[in-house]
């Protein structure tokens, strides 16, 4: 019995290396000093190969340490979980006392906060780790965060502030965190969605925080039946979209949209007394327990709420396929004009993103293409500024590109700045690196140390 998960780039690595002096061809700017950290599913000893889910895979961060315009090392390392720990016969890491979901496994998400590196999935705590990629021990700054976190976090550019939320398959459903620069947690607030829906990511404004209650919903007969996936699409919910001050603890005014999921926004902003947000819009999703066929195309839409009266009007802003949308991060919450996203037409057989990576200039209602060639897979872009004062697509975007025909994998430098990015740099890594979610660019001016 196969199982697409676990077959090409979907199969786990075996081994964690370290590889210094990588190959370059082109040239890493020489602003570019940090590391590129991506994590994504890398399971050990399947129980159940028919029933495994690709999302249910134990964590793997791939990294590539940039430094004087040099490829200084790539490295890959499990996320030291419990069950990994006791797989590979090692001691468990440090964890808090107060009572989570799940364990966790750090497969979704690696970013930075507070000078720490974390890796998370959903349901669960952050894992911390040390700049070398090392697991340091599991995170509730300070909690208790009795259901975890998701996996995409937000931050307040001016504050430092950490915002993020944690759904769950008991009451409360939704929760909303507010983690401040040191990396304490300082407020919580249930938030009254209408059952134990799958809530993968949210957008904040200015003013506003922004919660999506859509109809893929926990499902007790799935979890009773032994699925990995246990949250499945529900035809009788209704969906809504849920906005709220950020600077108190008022309810959530609800509004009712057209049936979808979304797990990524690009951005969200306040224009006067409406709230607009740009997603890639799912017509549906998990229709059955198991990876299927894709269920039609993910395309770049935008809701635009009146906060006033309630109303959500609904646009498609490019009708092309396409995931793992990106803005420039200090724009978080405020306008923006540039997004960034990889495409999803079909164009590549084992349904891992595309070819090409969109440049969308949302001002002029235009998108241009990279092309990365036949055979290619491109994962989710991280836009980096080239300083802190640059424009808002004067920089890079980076992130690993897998070729089918060589089975190897890169990490791409594109010049964002153009009309269509352009490559500057490509790194060629020492091993293929599997499909994965999300990752983060962090430069060394935001840890604290280099333990």
């Amino acid at each position: 019995m196969t199982n697409p998960s676990l077959e090409g780039n979907y199969a786990p690595v075996t081994e964690e290396i370290s590889r210094y002096d990588l190959p370059v061809d082109g040239a890493i700017p020489m602003q570019l000093n940090g590391r590129y950290l991506r994590t994504g599913p890398n399971p050990i000893g399947i129980p159940d190969r028919y029933n495994h889910h690709w999302s249910a895979g134990h964590g793997m961060v791939h990294g590539v340490e940039l430094a004087d315009g040099k490829a200084v090392w790539y490295k890959n390392r499990w996320v030291m979980s419990p069950e990994i720990s006791r797989l590979r016969e090692s001691e468990p890491v440090p964890a808090p006392t107060s009572p989570t979901a799940f364990d966790g496994s750090g497969n979704t998400n690696v970013f930075e906060h507070a000078g720490r590196i974390y890796a998370v999935n959903e349901l669960s705590l952050p894992y911390e780790l040390n700049p070398s990629l090392d697991t340091v021990k599991r995170e509730d700054f300070g909690g208790p965060l009795p259901a975890g976190m998701i996996a995409h976090p937000k931050w307040d550019k001016v504050s430092g502030e950490m915002h993020t939320i944690a759904y769950h398959f008991e009451p409360p459903y939704l929760r909303y965190h507010v983690v401040d620069a040191d990396g304490v947690l300082v407020r919580t607030q249930e938030i009254d969605v209408a059952g134990p829906v799958m809530v993968h990511d949210f957008v904040i404004t200015h003013t506003h925080v922004v919660f999506f209650d859509l109809p893929v919903v926990f499902n007790m007969e799935a979890a009773m039946g032994g699925h990995q996936l246990t949250y499945v699409w529900d035809e009788l919910y209704t969906p809504r979209v849920g906005f709220k001050s950020r600077h108190d603890d008022s309810p959530v005014t609800w509004c009712e949209v057209d049936a979808c999921y979304v797990f990524h926004p690009l951005n969200a902003f306040d224009d006067g007394h409406h709230i607009v947000i740009d997603f890639v819009r799912h017509p549906s999703m998990f229709r059955e327990c198991v990876v299927g066929p894709r269920e039609g195309t993910p395309q770049l839409y935008r809701w635009v709420i009146n906060t006033r009266t309630g109303r959500v009007v609904e646009d498609c802003l490019d009708e092309r396929g396409q995931e793992f949308p990106r803005a420039d991060d200090r724009l978080t919450g405020a306008e923006h004009r540039f997004g960034y996203a990889i495409s999803a037409n079909g164009e590549n057989d084992d349904g891992y993103g595309g070819r090409h990576v969109l440049k969308h200039d949302l001002t002029k209602g235009t998108t241009r293409e990279h092309d990365f060639g036949p055979g290619h897979h491109a994962s989710e872009m991280v836009f980096i500024p080239e300083n802190a004062k640059a424009g808002e697509d004067e920089g890079w975007l980076m992130g690993f590109v897998f070729d089918r025909q060589s089975n190897t994998s890169s990490l791409v430098i594109l010049d964002a700045s153009g009309s269509r990015p352009t490559a500057v740099a490509v790194i060629a890594l020492p091993r293929r690196v599997p499909y994965g979610f999300h990752g983060n660019w962090i430069p060394d001016s935001a840890l604290r140390s280099r333990r």
